[in-house]
């Protein structure tokens, strides 16, 4: 008896447990379900070549277009100078007297000279002519007669020769005026009133320099002169207009309102530098041009016609400094492409390398933008405004 109630109760116990925990108890819900994680969102910029006109700016300086040192040809005392330091002259103005007193007295005693050898000769010529006939009657010796000859010759040859004299002491005379050799901006005169000077003295009396128009020298690498070589050769830059016409930038950037022309690019390369020179001329009516300034020419490379320029927004450096870039290829996916950068126009790169046509850049949102990742793509605000400045012309400069 006792042992069955014992087995009812541990029967029941489970039973009973089961009632309390499913009258309190209500089935667990189906748990919600989370919304699908959101794509970042990244603004492209689709890929176009272009036409683009190229230039490079180099670094110069000008240099007056004539420059003539004045200096004495002959020596003598500065008696009186007549001009005043930095004001124009012309070719031929008087600009020094010396004193010319010896050399009118040379000239005076070589006039004399010439003047004696001149009276002699018309005696010369009667002997001769008397001599002559004598000869014929046998009334002279040929001797007599060569002798007369001879002397008539000399005669003649000593009035070209005091003549000369006459003509060499004239010039002496005339180079006590020192005269401009060119018309220009004299300077600064380093002789004053009183000087001794010599003739060939290395020391200049003053400079002239004639700066409109003015010259503006500048340099560039022989390697730059190859690279363009190489794309005209390759068809990736063709001439386009006068590409003599070069524009100027002043030191503080400012343009210069005139254009220049290139006139020549030397022959030779500089081997310490590896760079030659091209010198531009340049009009300079107002003179604001002064020999030595230092300025920048922008310098026509010519035109590219596939030319792919990219906000350089879309451009970054990876670790080693290579140039980078992501794009959202054909299932919005990012990838990583390198870039060559051939120069910056004004905020874009101009890509040698690495975008074809119809890549889409990304230029927005490149912070959430991972390789190998899923974007959602928007349109860049700014795309138009980007790509009507890479059409402007700017001055270029080259990536690092």
């Amino acid at each position: 008896m006792f042992t069955r109630i014992k087995f009812t109760w541990v029967t029941l116990v489970p039973l009973v447990l089961a009632g309390v925990l499913g009258s309190g108890c209500k089935p667990a819900a189906a748990p919600a379900q989370r919304p699908p994680p959101q794509l970042p969102e990244v603004a492209v910029v689709v890929v176009t070549p272009q036409a683009v006109s190229l230039s490079t700016e180099l670094p110069g300086r000008t240099a007056a277009y004539l420059e003539a040192e004045v200096r004495p040809q002959v020596s003598g005392i500065i008696q009186s100078r007549h001009f005043e330091e930095g004001q124009d002259v012309s070719a031929g103005d008087l600009l020094y007297q010396l004193d010319p007193a010896r050399y009118q007295a040379i000239h005076a005693q070589a006039q004399a000279a010439l003047a004696i050898a001149e009276a002699q000769l018309p005696a010369l010529r009667a002997r001769v002519e008397r001599y002559t006939n004598a000869l014929a009657e046998r009334a002279v010796s040929q001797q007599d007669y060569d002798e007369a000859v001879a002397a008539l010759k000399q005669g003649e040859a000593t009035i070209q020769l005091r003549a000369a004299e006459v003509e060499s002491a004239r010039i002496d005379l005339s180079y006590t005026q020192i005269t401009a050799p060119i018309s220009g901006r004299i300077g600064k005169s380093y002789v004053t009133v009183g000087a001794l000077v010599t003739a060939n003295q290395p020391t200049a009396l003053a400079t002239i320099r004639q700066f409109d128009p003015i010259y503006v020298d500048v340099t560039q690498s022989s390697a730059e002169l190859l690279r363009m070589k190489r794309e005209f050769e390759s068809g990736a830059l063709r001439a386009s207009g006068d590409q003599r016409v070069v524009r100027l930038f002043l030191e503080d950037r400012t343009p210069y309102a005139l254009e220049g022309k290139l006139q020549f690019r030397d022959i030779t390369v500089e081997p310490t530098t590896g760079s030659y020179t091209l010198r531009i001329v340049f009009p300079n009516p107002e003179h604001l041009l002064l020999p030595g300034m230092f300025v920048w020419a922008s310098v026509q490379e010519g035109t590219a016609e596939q030319a792919i320029l990219v906000p350089q927004e879309g451009v970054s450096r990876n670790p080693k400094g290579e140039a980078i870039a992501l794009i959202v290829d054909e299932t919005d996916t990012v990838q990583q492409r390198k870039l060559t950068l051939n120069r910056a126009l004004g905020n874009q790169w101009l890509v040698s390398d690495g975008l074809s046509a119809g890549d889409r850049l990304i230029v927005e949102g490149l912070i959430n933008a991972r390789p190998g990742n899923p974007v959602r793509v928007v349109p860049f605000a700014s795309a138009a405004g980007q790509r009507g400045a890479g059409a402007a012309h700017s001055p270029a400069s080259r990536p690092n």
